[in-house]
């Protein structure tokens, strides 16, 4: 069975004490969901400000003109991450590649309609297409792959955003309690800025208005 995760580089959250945030695990990658704990809740939005350069010493700084500035200057958001595909019967697992970036993971329609979107570096996710199924290494060469049908790699992309729409519902909780002054314009930039909660167009991956 194939699954995905969508996941979040946590690299940017050492260190980090404006808020209480989960210890990292030794593949520093955090999986987002609607399960996750309110410290792993902390280590995304730690990751996101710090990889952003939104400076934060302490969260009762934060204010809604502070974030207002920011995205004015930056023209968005991003995080480092992606989509993972994982296979439980075999073990094998596809990482997102580097400098791909969370902001980008509707790229992945494009691979349902045959193509090879640049997906990243070191390693560098590889696709193969044979008629309507698609095959993912890890590096360009490697076995196995996970082979997987255009129709379910759709279905996949489907289910990685119910999956990042649980995270920014609890995102919304976490923002109310810990930085109520600008939570309504932060989960509004990142639903924006991540593509999370825009509907698919029938033809792909744009989303539809």
């Amino acid at each position: 069975m194939v699954i995905i995760e969508v996941v979040l580089e946590t690299y940017d959250a050492v260190d980090f004490t404006a808020w209480p945030i989960a210890e990292p695990s030794n593949a520093r990658l955090l999986t987002l969901s609607g399960r996750m704990s309110p410290a792993d809740v902390g280590t995304a939005m730690a990751v996101i400000f710090s990889y952003n350069n939104i400076p934060v010493t302490h969260a009762a700084d934060l204010t809604e003109a502070h974030l207002e500035r920011h995205l004015a200057e930056a023209e968005g958001l991003i995080a480092p991450g992606g989509l993972r595909f994982r296979d439980t019967t075999t073990g094998v697992s596809i990482s997102p590649g580097c400098c791909f970036g969370l902001e980008n993971w509707r790229g992945w329609w494009d691979v349902t309609r045959g193509q090879k979107p640049w997906l990243g570096h070191d390693p560098t996710p590889h696709i193969t297409h044979v008629a309507h199924v698609i095959q993912l290494r890890q590096h360009d060469g490697d076995p196995p792959s996970i082979e997987i049908t255009r129709g379910e790699l759709s279905s996949l992309l489907t289910t990685a955003q119910q999956h990042f729409s649980g995270f920014l519902d609890l995102a919304r909780q976490w923002a109310a309690t810990t930085t109520p002054e600008l939570a309504d314009r932060l989960i509004s930039a990142l639903d924006q800025y991540f593509m999370i909660s825009e509907a698919f167009a029938s033809s792909g991956g744009r989303a539809t208005r």
